[in-house]
């Protein structure tokens, strides 16, 4: 463990957060599907409420920026999804009570028995409406900035611009509907750019967006406008971020911490601990609390010297005060590093505590930290830092479909519209028109080609990514062949399953 350093240190250190899954509910639920849901949302999302809460009632403000995307940020709403998470863990409390009455498992069971009462008590008290109250009482408050994307999570550099713009208004439209607030920021679908797609954002009122650190070529210690707008790129400081987890290391990996991969089968619990790199699951060592505590402790500490020495060296190098940013997916923080929500809780009251000010990318805006203008490559953050995840030969049929599916439906709602169109007044809303919409965005989520390059759950992904192209071209056919009120019918059964984003309409797509 490194030794803490005292006394403040120049510029700005910035966390984000990103939260995000794909369209879960009705579709599936073993081994992927709804318990993915709610696998995430016991784990990450209810610890991680329960941290920004507290820290909140400390008066600490300012302290991570938060993206939540519209798919996510529908599913915790949705009636369906919570009365499914409520009894999912309600299910969880009855397999650790199973594991309490187990000799080789007693005090694990009983440690997971009051965790799964905590939570059952939390969701009932804090969460019976969904996400959206919790999360406007963050925003209110000060201690969250919240980001805001697109429907669906599309990846936006081979979308087609009218359905981009669309997707785009509509997600920012959500945000504002559920928190009572529009995002200023986003976080662009795998941090995905192309050259072009500033000129939307400032269209559509966005000031700020995530890019991936070699998108500013490793130079992540300003924001920076882009192009000839005023919208502003923020890289991911690669180099602090991978501290924590990247595709070979970071601290989940300690043999201290929870095994994700270690299940007993008698339970479906987790108690083991990752003891070793190369040690076969059945000679994982049980999980210690104590131990662990003692591994985040040292975690803590090194993050914060890790990032003290990263905004030292980064101000030194650029003659002023500089900004670092950490970036990760919200899922790590519970759901894979089970010890992660602590971490968090620790990191965020000792930054400030080591001389490190801690705001939100607004703030770093609002500070000055702004460097001059730049010219992007097209980028994302995935493998190889391009396009290859959702472009390449794996998932060329994938891109096919998206392009047949798009042209679908913007041809189809076209006319939708120019047929219910009159001279003498407004044009009526047709939920044909938007349930073809909600279904061509579906089919181009970017999770199922990432899911397919990745080669996880690629079954699932193909066939979701058709699943719904199919729906498109279903209503479609009806609709452009005179069969209007099969369409309506056919639209209603869908949007059974895929209704969300209610507030989604088809006139407000760009002529």
């Amino acid at each position: 463990m490194t030794q803490r350093s005292s006394g403040p240190v120049p510029g700005l250190f910035t966390l984000v957060l990103h939260t995000h899954l794909p369209w879960l509910a009705h579709h599936g639920r073993w081994p992927v599907g709804e318990e993915w849901l709610y696998q995430s949302w016991s784990a990450a999302y209810l610890p991680l409420m329960r941290v920004l809460r507290t820290l909140a009632a400390e008066g600490r403000r300012n302290l991570i920026t938060l993206g939540i995307t519209p798919v996510v940020a529908a599913q915790l709403d949705d009636p369906y999804c919570l009365d499914g998470m409520q009894h999912w863990l309600a299910n969880w409390r009855l397999r650790a009570a199973q594991a309490s009455t187990l000799t080789d498992l007693r005090d694990f069971g009983t440690r997971e028995a009051a965790a799964a009462e905590q939570a059952l008590d939390e969701f009932a008290l804090l969460w019976r409406h969904g996400a959206s109250p919790l999360l406007r009482e963050l925003v209110q408050a000060g201690t969250v900035e919240m980001l805001g994307g697109p429907l669906a999570h599309p990846f936006q550099p081979l979308l087609a611009p009218r359905l981009r713009d669309f997707a785009l208004r509509e997600g920012l439209a959500d945000a504002r509907a559920r928190l009572a607030h529009t995002p200023a920021g986003i976080w662009a679908p795998e941090c995905a750019y192309a050259p072009g797609m500033e000129q939307g954002y400032a269209a559509a009122g966005v000031s700020h967006f995530m890019v991936d650190g070699p998108s500013l070529h490793g130079d992540t210690a300003l924001g920076r406008p882009v192009s000839d707008t005023n919208v502003i790129a923020f890289g991911r400081d690669l180099q602090v971020s991978y501290r924590v987890w990247s595709p070979k290391s970071g601290y989940p990996g300690h043999s201290a911490y929870r095994d994700f991969h270690t299940y007993d089968h008698r339970t479906g619990l987790k108690p083991s601990r990752v003891t070793g790199r190369n040690v076969a699951p059945e000679d994982k060592a049980p999980y210690d609390p104590q131990r662990a505590d003692a591994a985040i402790d040292a975690h803590v500490a090194d993050f914060v010297e890790v990032v003290r020495a990263r905004l030292a060296e980064e101000s030194e190098r650029i003659g002023r005060p500089a900004h670092v940013v950490a970036a990760f997916d919200t899922e790590l923080f519970g759901h894979w590093w089970y010890e992660g929500p602590l971490w968090l809780a620790r990191v965020l009251r000792a930054l400030p505590e080591a001389g490190v000010r801690v705001g939100t990318l607004s703030d770093a805006i609002d500070g000055g930290y702004v460097g001059e203008a730049v010219e992007l490559p097209p980028s994302s953050w995935g493998s190889g830092k391009n396009w290859q995840v959702w472009s390449g030969e794996k998932v060329a049929d994938l891109v096919q479909l998206n392009n047949e599916v798009v042209d679908t439906a913007l041809g189809a709602v076209d006319k939708a519209l120019a047929q219910a169109a009159s001279p003498s007044g407004p044009v009526p809303r047709d939920r044909v028109a938007d349930q073809i919409l909600r279904e061509a965005l579906l089919t181009v989520s970017s999770d199922w080609p990432f899911m397919v390059s990745k080669d996880s759950a690629a079954d699932y992904a193909r066939h979701r990514a058709n699943l719904h192209a199919h729906a498109t071209r279903e209503i479609t056919d009806a609709l452009e062949t005179g069969r209007r009120d099969t369409a309506e019918r056919l639209a209603e059964d869908w949007n059974r399953a895929d209704g969300l984003f209610g507030a989604l309409d088809a006139r407000r797509l760009p002529r």
